[in-house]
């Protein structure tokens, strides 16, 4: 195809839906339904109604799938469509607030690890090989019996059952674990936080793999992310001028489906 046919005097390269979808290894509907969501740009249209797409919505498109891996997928949708509706300093808020977040995070698994040192350093629970009963776990934690049921039904504790009577018995590790919960709830961390946390220590046995888990990969995609998004915002009123909203697609290549 000749260059006049690409291109559509200083506005740029015109593509159809199924270009665009092949530049970036997508489906036609998932391009359909990301300019739906705002993700996208407006297309232009045809008199007939057909989509044709520009450099614009070819770099928006990359920066969008640039954004998941550190953001998250609903994140990176509300950051593009708030850049589309010309709210870009509320789409900055977004990054921020998604970084101010991962910071908490860091912050909380710190804490954590600092938690777990210091359960460690204490001497071993004289626990009988029986195990405890739940008021004899409850007296040494100073908890109520309420407060193990609850840790129970999250899943955090699974103690074992007496044959004939079915009272709960807890092991040595069921009393370490529920130890390292009552240290940690005390410091606000939510049920969602322990569990990973109560995974490692039943797998390693102590905390050398809480202290191995890294925030790092995360944090550099939030990077590369952002960059991507700062690139895009940085060219896209030079961009702007090839992807107005209305217009046929006279001079580019053939319709595509809507």
């Amino acid at each position: 195809m000749s260059d006049h046919d690409h291109r559509d005097g200083r506005r740029g390269v015109r593509l159809r839906t199924v270009d665009l979808a092949r530049a970036v290894g997508v489906s036609t509907q998932q391009i359909r339904n990301y300019e739906d969501a705002g993700v996208l740009p407006p297309a232009e249209r045809s008199a007939a109604g057909y989509r044709s797409f520009r450099e614009v919505h070819r770099q928006a498109l990359l920066t969008y799938r640039s954004l998941p891996a550190g953001f998250g997928t609903a994140q990176a949708a509300r950051i593009m469509r708030a850049v589309h509706a010309a709210d870009v300093p509320g789409a900055l808020a977004l990054v921020d607030a998604a970084h101010a977040a991962l910071h908490e995070e860091r912050a909380a698994l710190r804490a954590t690890g600092e938690a777990l040192e210091s359960l460690a350093g204490q001497p071993p629970e004289a626990v009988p090989r029986a195990g405890l009963r739940i008021g004899e776990i409850a007296d040494l934690l100073g908890v109520r019996t309420s407060a193990l049921r609850v840790w129970e039904d999250a899943g955090l504790l699974t103690p074992g059952r007496e044959r004939g009577t079915r009272y709960r018995r807890y092991s040595p590790a069921d009393v370490r674990d529920a130890r390292l919960i009552h240290t940690l709830r005390r410091a606000h961390h939510g049920f969602g936080q322990l569990r990973p946390v109560l995974d490692d220590l039943r797998r390693e046995g102590n905390g050398e793999a809480l202290r191995a888990r890294t925030l790092t990969a995360r944090s550099r995609a939030m990077l590369a992310g952002s960059a991507r998004l700062h690139a895009y915002l940085d060219r896209r009123d030079r961009l702007s001028a090839g992807a107005t909203t209305t217009g046929s697609t006279r001079g580019g290549p053939g319709p595509s489906p809507r």
